[in-house]
């Protein structure tokens, strides 16, 4: 066996490690958080996050929806039951690859995602990507006295 082919399992293993994704859990703009994406299925949301620690089902103005809720702080929710149409994290540790999620700043979110708007008054702002338009993928920063409290995922649905 060549130097060369007794090596490579070891460039391989360092070329995994140097290039896999950071363990920490990654906001994806417009597309989902924590590995559940928006129009996942509830059976794709398991496989990727396991059991959640509560399920919710109920009714809104939008009809019935089911609600997954996982530890740190995310929730996932299936308006009409089936498929993803909001994630949302409250825990610090689901980030987008700028480092921005719980905790930035207004100016952070501004000067690191692209396209963002802000607006509203007061002590509570919503910064976010798209248009409130029904069926369009946003990602909403709610901001409360300047720092994001909530990071959502969402397909617009009215």
């Amino acid at each position: 066996m060549s130097a060369y082919a007794r090596l490579a399992p070891i460039w391989i293993t360092a070329a995994v490690l140097i290039f896999a994704p950071s363990a920490q859990a990654l906001v994806q703009i417009d597309q989902g958080i924590a590995g559940a994406r928006l129009e996942n299925t509830r059976d794709q949301v398991r496989a990727a996050l396991g059991k959640p620690i509560k399920i919710k089902s109920s009714k809104n103005d939008f009809g019935p929806f089911v609600e997954y809720r996982y530890s740190g702080g995310l929730r996932i929710t299936f308006q009409g039951r089936d498929k993803v149409t909001a994630v949302e994290t409250t825990g610090k540790g689901d980030r987008t690859t700028s480092d921005i999620g719980v905790g930035s700043s207004e100016a952070d979110v501004v000067a690191k995602v692209k396209g963002v708007k802000c607006e509203g008054v007061g002590s509570t702002r919503s910064c976010h990507t798209g248009n409130f338009v029904a069926g369009q993928k946003i990602t909403d920063f709610r901001i409360v006295n300047g720092n994001v409290a909530s990071v959502t995922v969402g397909i617009v649905v009215d």
